[in-house]
């Protein structure tokens, strides 16, 4: 602004006479050449140049000027916009650092629990293996003790009997102690040590320290939209039912090309009446991506290529599809053209976030970006299944828009067809359709109640209430079925609810991790019952993570650490038992999430196998659930729907699945 004030004095100083002093008699005329007022004095030295009258020529000027300054008012509206979009961006930005930032925290916190749980398991061993050890000495000692005493005295009095002179009076005494001898010569005492002194601690840390050492990845890239371009064929041709592949390169803000992977890139290929065509993003960590679709029909399509929710150069494309490669090569090269104007807001198909993994153990822990709500965030992502087994959708990828989830857990569904996800590390209960619609989420982070800080149980009751299992928080929130908060119970008595269910008498069961104690509560908040204790014996848990209810009112508990499922009467009597560790049919490796039919057959999680499990009601194993196609990573809560099928909350896939289920 400051060298456009300096450039108009210059042009307004222009309009005074060249000559120094100048007459105070101007003429009415201006020399177009030397861009000057002439006074009578200049106007012999300008006879050449030619001149135009002052008045059209100060016209002319401010014309120019208010030319000038229109154009630099029309660019303000658009600096101001980008100014909002990119302070949004750095608000964003810094939302992430402070979500990460907590995560890590939260991350750590966890694993010095679980150091603090393994050395007080270490220790209490320790103390067990000394104490049958140092039993088994001191008792050893004992007896020693108690024969060397015995034979002490006895020798005793042995010697003042013979130190005395004989007589008949001594004669019995020296009887008793004679006999008295015999049986302590031939007394029978452990004179071999009967246990030993080893008492050894293995610690293998090396590798621990290595994993340590590596724990963890902060992404990010230098990618922008604007310098990021797409090539390749499917640009330019496309024939119905053939994969065609589009390669996106990522630059930073200077156009050089980005090395690394995990930007956040969207695909969508729409018809104008806003139906998508499947596709996926396939991250090459290199900074190229590529994005793979078929189209299934003939027609004017357009391919959007979004990169942090901005277009990419030329996106969105027009493209036409032809059943063959002939007809498209009839078409004019400019069937493919780029467009500025804005693509529909319709779904994503591809995400390179929802790259699928595979074989990793389910206790490895991804932190990757996440992206603070925003407006132009894409939704959803439902994936039909590519080959023949029981899923029938997934829904989700990592994120924290709609349809999008961090971690999440718990699992319900209402008898109105719904589905409910407690999406732990974004705060909130996502709430979907049978058939994977989303329909609304609430949730409001924080400490206070109605705020959720680590949400990770969730059921529905029979009122319609929505009950929460808040672990951070150590207490379960109620709300409405609009999501409006009502009452919160357990506070004070829970240390980590972690699943929550109802029974037949609309009593909210309440799983306690941390206590390694089932609640049992009145909807008023007043305490029934409670059974369990931490341990591994048949009344009590290691770590006990969901639980539902059977048609006898029963209620059933997944043992985590136990690797094995319980049922109790709502007194706390032990019923049945069942599993093993192992991987075998019918054995666990930390089951969480359970579920049951109307048949009572038990449908349990199996975390550490990431497995779908179904047992009948005495707990036999009668089949798996097919989860070959698109396998499950750390499977937590499910639930059956209300059409009767299972959906599972596949934690490390960030996303929940739908299966078949017979009856």
């Amino acid at each position: 602004m400051g060298h456009s004030i300096l450039n108009s004095v210059a042009s307004l100083s222009s309009f005074l006479p060249s000559c120094k002093p100048f007459n105070l008699q101007v003429a009415d005329l201006y020399c177009s050449a030397c861009k000057c007022a002439l006074c009578e004095d200049c106007l012999p030295n300008h006879a050449e140049h030619p001149k135009v009258a002052l008045s059209q020529a100060l016209e002319q000027h401010r014309n120019n000027l208010q030319e000038r300054l229109g154009t630099v008012q029309d660019r303000l509206p658009q600096i101001s916009d980008v100014l909002s979009f990119v302070k949004e961006i750095l608000q964003q930005l810094t939302n992430q650092r402070a979500s990460i930032e907590e995560d890590i925290q939260s991350s750590f916190e966890d694993l010095h629990k679980q150091l603090d749980v393994r050395k007080s398991v270490l220790l209490m061993e320790l103390e067990v293996t000394y104490g049958l050890k140092q039993k088994v000495l001191q008792a050893q000692i004992d007896s020693l003790l108690r024969g060397e005493g015995d034979m002490t005295a006895t020798c005793t009095q042995a010697e003042e009997a013979l130190a005395g002179d004989p007589c008949v009076a001594s004669l019995q005494v020296e009887r008793e102690l004679w006999e008295r001898l015999g049986e302590l010569a031939g007394l029978g005492l452990p004179c071999q040590p009967e246990e030993n002194d080893q008492l050894d601690l293995v610690m293998e840390t090396d590798g621990l320290r290595k994993s340590i050492h590596n724990l963890g990845t902060i992404v990010t890239t230098s990618a922008v939209a604007s310098q990021s371009e797409a090539m390749g064929a499917g640009l330019e041709q496309c024939i119905v039912g053939h994969p065609a592949s589009v390669t996106i390169v990522t630059r930073d803000k200077s156009g050089g090309a980005c090395k690394s992977g995990n930007a956040i890139l969207s695909a969508e290929v729409f018809t104008p009446d806003g139906s998508i065509v499947d596709g996926e993003i396939v991250d090459h960590k290199n900074g190229t991506y590529e994005f793979v679709y078929t189209v299934p029909k003939e027609g004017d399509f357009s391919l959007a290529l979004r990169l942090y929710d901005q277009h990419i150069k030329g996106s969105p494309f027009k493209l036409t599809v032809t059943k063959t490669l002939e007809a498209e090569l009839d078409v004019s090269p400019s069937t493919t053209t780029a467009t500025n104007s804005a693509a529909n807001a319709t779904p994503s198909t591809g995400s390179s976030e929802g790259a699928k993994r595979r074989g990793k153990s389910p206790g490895q822990k991804k932190k990757g970006s996440k992206r603070a709500s925003s407006a132009l965030g894409t939704p959803r992502r439902k994936t039909q299944n590519p080959i023949e087994d029981d899923l029938i959708f997934r829904i989700g990828t990592k994120g924290r828009n709609k349809g999008e989830f961090t971690n999440l857990q718990g699992v319900a569904a209402s008898s109105n067809g719904r589905i409910l996800i407690a999406d732990s590390n974004n705060q909130c209960v996502q709430i979907f359709s049978n058939e994977g619609e989303f329909k609304s989420r609430f949730g409001v982070r924080g400490r206070s109640p109605g705020q959720l800080q680590r949400p990770t149980g969730v059921a529905v009751h029979p009122s319609g209430d929505i009950i929460i299992a808040d672990y951070d928080n150590k207490w379960v929130s109620i709300f409405s079925c609009e999501g409006k908060f009502k009452a919160k119970l357990g506070s004070g008595r829970l240390m980590g609810p972690k699943g929550v269910s109802v029974d037949q008498n609309g009593h909210v069961i309440v799983v306690d991790n941390k206590a390694c104690t089932v609640f049992i509560f009145q909807l008023t908040g007043k305490l029934i019952t409670k059974f369990g204790s931490r341990g591994n014996g048949d009344k009590q848990f290691a770590g006990p993570h969901f639980a539902a209810v059977n048609k006898n009112n029963e209620i059933i508990v997944t043992d985590f650490h136990n690797h094995s499922v319980k049922v109790f009467t709502l007194e706390g009597e032990l019923v049945l038992k069942f599993g093993s560790n192992g991987e075998g049919n019918g054995q666990f490796n930390a089951p969480t999430g359970v579920a049951v039919d109307i048949n009572g057959n038990i449908i349990v999680a199996d975390w550490g196998n990431s497995r779908i499990q179904v047992f009948d009601g005495s707990g036999s194993f009668l089949s798996y659930i097919n989860t070959s196609a698109d396998p499950l990573y750390g499977p937590q809560g499910l639930a059956l729907t209300s059409d009767g099928h299972v959906v599972v909350a596949d934690s490390g896939n960030h996303c929940f699945k739908v299966y078949r289920y017979l009856q």
